[in-house]
């Protein structure tokens, strides 16, 4: 026993493996539960990102995880810096399978035409059909054959087994045909006949269904292969928001502190640094001296800028955007928030289960079926004593009759019509395996800042009081804003024409403004402010104050020459199109939330104008991963629309992520489906064009599959003629391509 409580508390190392070889979410899982059987072992693979996080005892080496996975047929490899080139300094991307893929459709296009058009059948043409389809086969499919091979040593079957069978009995057969049968003969073609007649099958050969499913498939699996490579993106994205150096207080030998640049990964806790108006904050830590505004929206997805002094917390990567601060470093590195969020995102991403490809859900029962009739017809002419070469041709032709030519196309086809008609209503799918989340998904969770509402400050209200011109009010306080940086001031000064000159102008770091416009003394600030010089808000303008406050906006006093004058109120705006869209996701079946990191008041406000009923505010990003979570225990299938940094993690821990094309890089790659316009209305437009995209892809694989049906009955009669297996296979890739093509017509709910 206590030798059991000693290896409970070994320490324990981490690792990221690199994996490679894997088709499928079973892949993964296989990976998963090898290394899982290794003593001490804590592991987790994520299929979309190929990496493999793994926890470890002192007593296995890093040696042991690799040989772990290459014994489960596939290759780990520990992480290494990418490859640069040495002229430019930039990161080469080699894509084998795009190489792959190229290669082989330059092959087989010429082996397609010469078989479907006889006219091209010249003397010796299916020689050179097998000279170009030989490479296609061995090398262009190799990995379905490697898969397949895996596959079959666990005792498993995919879309890959059926992919390797096919290919590899249509090419053996073609062999057969042209070295023992009649088909290498000169002067053979393939007529234009169809009919059902009995055959040996010594004149047939099927080298153009062999190249080309192996190409349709390669296109497909390279589709796949280009949105997963992406799914580390969004964890770089949001580490190079960070600010790159930054400038430290030194002590220096006349006993003053002077400012040195220095990259921010060498600042240490307790470092004083300059942050100047503008600048990013480098790194978590306390104000020391100065006031500012502090723009964290990014951060915490709060619109209005938080104002801190002497004393207050600020975060890594928020912008200031008032006066100069000197700030004392307090987390550094992998310990700030902005470290701690990109933990989030990546725990996020590893924790979501991707979905396997609906092609491999069939043909995990689908091959099986075509493996054992092969036999059966086999054993069945055998044993009726048709002789040993027939029993033979209508077993094989069972194989060649199931490749699935369709199923090749039944995939892409549909993706690359429904995303190029995403990409013109500006919506962008990363993945067929993205498809499948939208039509389960039941509840929508909503981002207030930059989705529901514009992100932006802008002025809602002015207020004069009693006597007192409104358009003085604004005027006068948009000319001394004018000379401001702050965020809200901006805001005031945002009006048309010619603004009075400033004279006088003084800032009161987190109060306000005053200055001299016209001959009048103004102040422009919180009411607070006015107070100070005895401008004391009359009760219009103090009603005028707490409803904005309770409205979650904020309200500046405006007054002159000894008096208070009006009120100026300032907020977030809803966007236009917000209700209507909200209404339309009510429709789609789905039940809207509204969730901010600002205050309630404010959160209210914005939910009752665009009629959402659940609200939840005042949360932070952990909290918003937290929340997303709960309603997946609750048993609901969430959707996520977001677009700031702050959303990111919520955005990978959803069931669907749809980010804001106008919202931060993070969140982009965070999401699953990228809205490139900032209209709630174009969510709604991505997920009724998911949703038809996958319905169009489900009805792709079943008719795929229905003439894998219908002709192999005829294959293992022995009627299979090569023309009617040829007309069969372009029939139903004909089916599919037009089926997909009717994405085309799908209409925008954006007027």
């Amino acid at each position: 026993m206590a030798t059991e409580v000693q290896s409970l508390h070994e320490p324990t190392s981490d690792v990221e493996l690199a994996i490679t070889g894997m088709t499928c979410a079973s892949c993964a899982n296989r990976i998963e539960r090898k290394l899982n059987k290794l003593d001490g072992v804590t592991a987790t693979v994520n299929y979309a990102t190929e990496k493999a996080k793994v926890s470890y005892p002192g007593t296995v080496s890093t040696d042991d995880l690799l040989r772990t996975v290459e014994a489960a047929g596939y290759a780990a490899a520990l992480p290494t810096p990418p490859a640069t080139d040495d002229a430019a300094g930039e990161p080469v991307e080699r894509d084998p399978l795009l190489q792959r893929l190229v290669i082989s459709a330059v092959l087989s296009v010429p082996v397609i035409a010469m078989a479907m058009v006889p006219a091209w059948q010249f003397t010796y043409w299916q020689w050179a059909s097998l000279a170009l389809a030989a490479p296609v086969v061995v090398w262009g499919a190799l990995p379905f054959h490697r898969a397949a091979w895996t596959n079959l040593r666990h005792g498993a079957t995919t879309m890959d087994t059926l992919v390797s069978v096919g290919v590899l009995a249509a090419f053996g057969w073609s062999l057969w045909a042209l070295f023992l049968g009649t088909a290498g003969e000169p002067g053979m073609t393939h007529p234009f006949r169809i009919s059902i007649d009995r055959t040996n099958g010594a004149a047939n050969i099927y080298l153009e269904a062999a190249a080309g499913v192996t190409t349709f498939l390669l296109a497909g699996r390279w589709l796949e292969h280009r949105s997963k490579r992406r799914a580390g993106a969004a964890l770089r994205a949001l580490l190079e928001l960070g600010a790159r150096d930054v400038g430290v207080l030194r002590d220096d030998a006349s006993g003053g502190r002077t400012e040195t640049r220095i990259p921010v990964d060498q600042l240490a806790v307790g470092d004083e640094f300059v942050v100047r108006p503008g600048e990013k904050v480098a790194t978590d830590g306390t104000v020391v001296t100065g006031t500012s505004a502090v723009d964290a929206s990014m951060l915490t997805g709060e619109s209005v800028p938080v104002e801190v002094g002497p004393g207050d917390a600020v975060v890594g990567a928020t912008v200031n955007a008032g006066g100069r601060l000197v700030v004392r470093a307090t987390r550094v590195g992998a310990d700030t928030q902005l470290a701690q969020m990109a933990r989030l995102v990546e725990d996020a991403q590893n924790g979501k289960a991707e979905v396997q490809r609906l092609a491999d859900r069939v043909s995990g029962v689908f091959v099986p079926i075509v493996i054992g009739l092969s036999v059966a017809t086999l054993g069945f002419w055998l044993g009726a004593g048709a002789g040993a070469t027939a029993a033979f041709t209508a077993a094989v032709a069972v194989l060649i009759i199931a490749c699935p030519c369709a199923l090749g196309l039944a995939t892409p086809t549909a993706l690359m019509v429904g995303t190029g008609r995403g990409a013109q209503l500006g919506i962008l799918i990363k993945g067929p395996e993205v498809l499948e989340s939208t039509r389960r998904v039941d509840t929508i969770v909503l981002d207030k800042t930059g989705t529901v509402t514009t992100g932006e400050m802008t002025v809602h209200e002015v207020v004069a009081a009693e006597g007192e011109s409104v358009d003085d009010v604004r005027r006068l306080a948009a000319a001394l804003e004018s000379a401001s940086e702050h965020p809200i001031g901006r805001a005031i000064a945002a009006v048309e024409g010619p603004l009075p000159a400033v004279e006088e102008f003084t800032s009161r770091e987190g109060l306000g403004v005053q200055g001299v416009v016209e001959g009048h003394a103004v102040v422009v600030g919180r009411p607070s402010l006015l107070a100070d010089w005895a401008q004391h808000l009359p009760p219009s303008l103090v009603a005028a104050v707490e409803r904005a406050q309770g409205e979650g906006r904020t309200a500046v006093a405006v007054g002159w020459d000894g008096r208070a004058r009006g009120v100026i109120v300032v907020g977030d705006t809803v966007k236009p199109t917000s209700a209507q869209a909200v209404a339309a996701l009510r429709d789609l079946g789905l039940t809207p939330v509204l969730l901010t990191g600002d205050n309630e008041a404010a959160a209210r406000h914005v939910a009752a104008q665009v009629g959402i009923e659940t609200v939840v505010a005042d949360v932070l990003p952990a909290d918003k991963v937290a929340e997303v979570q709960r309603l997946q225990a609750a048993g609901k299938v969430v959707a996520m629309v977001g677009d700031g940094v702050n959303d990111a993690a919520a955005l990978a821990q959803a069931d669907l992520g749809l980010s804001m094309g106008t919202g931060t890089d993070v969140a982009i790659e965070a999401g699953d489906l990228t809205l490139v316009r900032g209209d709630l209305l174009v969510a709604v437009d991505a997920i009724r064009l998911s949703r038809r995209t996958l319905g169009t892809i489900k009805g792709n694989l079943f008719w795929a599959f229905a003439y894998n049906v219908a002709a192999l009955p005829l294959a293992a009669a022995g009627l299979l003629n090569p023309m009617l297996a040829g007309a069969a296979m372009a029939f139903s890739s004909v089916f599919v391509v037009t089926n997909s093509l009717r994405l085309r017509s799908f209409r925008s709910s954006v007027s």
